[in-house]
C-alpha cells in the first residue's frame, strides 16, 4: 500500500542551527500516528518539513508516493496535506460563517459553500450556534475549533495537527479530538503532535518519540504507554 505521508532520512536546519537529523517516518492512509517529545525536540520543525513550510536540507518527503521535496507549501496543500499549526488562525473582524465561507470558496468554489458549511458544523456543532458571531469575540477554544474547521471542510488526505490542545479546557480538547476521530472516518491520515500525551494515545495506533531531532523510539500505542512515561521522564 502506498503511504499517505513518508519522510525519508530528513534533515532540517534554520541557518546554521540544525534541528532534524535523519528522521524517517511513514503514515499509511487513514492511520493516526502520534509524535511526542520534550520542548525543543524538533516536533514543529518536522511538521513544517512534512507540509512544505520549510525545505529539508537533506532527505525526501513523499505524499501518496509522490516526491514533494523542495516544492512550495501550496503544492503540498494541493496534494492533500493540511497543516494546523499552534495557535489560532482566524479573521477576527469576520463572523464565524464568513471565516468558513472564505476557506470553502477557495477549496470548493461557490457551489460547494452549502455542503462545506454543513461539514464544518457537523464536525463542530458549537460553531453553528456562533455562526453570526465575530471570530475575535469567541473563546480561545472556539477560535481553535474555527481554525481547525477552516482546514477540514474538504477532508484532506493527510492532517498534520500541531499542539491542538495547547491552552484549551479539557472539555474543548475532548471535542477537538472527537472531530479528529470523525475525520479519520473519511480516510484522512493523521500526524498528531502533542504535549498532552493521553489524548494522542487514545486516538493513535502508533507513536514516535522525538528527542534532539532524532526519533528515539517508534512502535504501537499499546507498547508505547509505559515506555513514553519512562523515556520522557529521563529526558
Amino acid at each position: 500500500m502506498t503511504s499517505a505521508l513518508e519522510l525519508c532520512d530528513v534533515h532540517a536546519a534554520y541557518g546554521p542551527f540544525r534541528s532534524l537529523f535523519g528522521v524517517s517516518l511513514t503514515i499509511a492512509p487513514g492511520e493516526a500516528v502520534a509524535l511526542v517529545g520534550p520542548n525543543g525536540a524538533g516536533k514543529t520543525t518536522l511538521a513544517r518539513a512534512a507540509s512544505g513550510l520549510i525545505q529539508p536540507s537533506a532527505g525526501a518527503v513523499l505524499v501518496a508516493g509522490r516526491e514533494m521535496t523542495g516544492r512550495p507549501a501550496y503544492r503540498f496543500a494541493r496534494a492533500g496535506v493540511a497543516h494546523t499549526p499552534e495557535g489560532r488562525s482566524v479573521y477576527a473582524t469576520l463572523s464565524v460563517e464568513e471565516n468558513l465561507v472564505l476557506s470553502i470558496r477557495r477549496i470548493r468554489g461557490r457551489r460547494g459553500v452549502a455542503n462545506g458549511l454543513a461539514t464544518a458544523f457537523d464536525l463542530f456543532p458549537i460553531l453553528s450556534k456562533r455562526r453570526a458571531q465575530l471570530a475575535g469575540t469567541l473563546s480561545g477554544g472556539e477560535q481553535r475549533m474555527l481554525a481547525l474547521a477552516r482546514v477540514l471542510v474538504d477532508a484532506p488526505k493527510v492532517l498534520i495537527a500541531d499542539e491542538l490542545s495547547l491552552g484549551l479546557a479539557p472539555l474543548i480538547v475532548a471535542q477537538v479530538y472527537a472531530s479528529l476521530e470523525k475525520l479519520r472516518g473519511f480516510g484522512t491520515a493523521l500526524l498528531v503532535i502533542e504535549q498532552q500525551i493521553s489524548h494522542a494515545l487514545d486516538l493513535c495506533e502508533r507513536v514516535a518519540i522525538l528527542d534532539h531531532g532524532t526519533i528515539r523510539w517508534a512502535g504501537s500505542t499499546e507498547d508505547a504507554r509505559d515506555r513514553i512515561t519512562t523515556q520522557l521522564g529521563a529526558m
